[in-house]
């Protein structure tokens, strides 16, 4: 067994896909109407459609789970959370953690909450690349010294 799609329920489709691929570069992969899958495993679903199908009214979550997204550049992500044409509502702005990751938390059009942080291999080749010996950068990122070892001076990964 393996975990195929997380889905959301959604007030405007339309909207929804447009937040998604706008802001996480997330591509339709395929557009049923009121169903809609995009890439990285995520799938929208019309609230009517939602309701029609489990005969049960949708209430909408309360912080209770997130989708979480990985991104080094968060600078450059918080600048186009700044300039995207529709309001952005925080669930809480940009922090660093006591271990280092620097991370954000929004909420999509209908209130699910998103986080994004920097991955922990490019929080602890930060500090490494800063001046912060292995073990420092191993008590500080909360990794173990074997893991910052091979993140800090194995081969750099390509995917940032």
């Amino acid at each position: 067994m393996r975990l195929k799609n997380v889905l959301l329920v959604v007030e405007d489709i339309e909207q929804s896909k447009r937040f998604y691929h706008d802001l996480f570069g997330l591509r339709t992969l395929a557009d049923f109407g009121g169903n809609v899958v995009l890439t990285e495993g995520l799938a929208l679903q019309d609230r009517s459609v939602w309701e029609r199908l489990v005969q049960k009214e949708t209430v909408y979550g309360d912080g209770d789970m997130e989708l979480y997204f990985e991104e080094n550049h968060l600078d450059a992500f918080l600048e186009m959370l700044n300039a995207y044409p529709e309001p952005v509502r925080y669930f809480q702005k940009p922090v660093e953690h006591a271990w280092g990751q620097r991370v954000v938390r929004l909420y999509d059009p209908d209130g699910h909450v998103i986080e994004v942080g920097e991955a922990m291999d490019f929080v602890a080749r930060r500090f490494y690349e800063a001046g912060m010996s292995l073990e420092e950068v191993s008590e500080k990122t909360q990794l173990p010294l074997a893991q910052v070892t091979g993140i800090c001076q194995g081969e750099p990964d390509t995917k940032e």
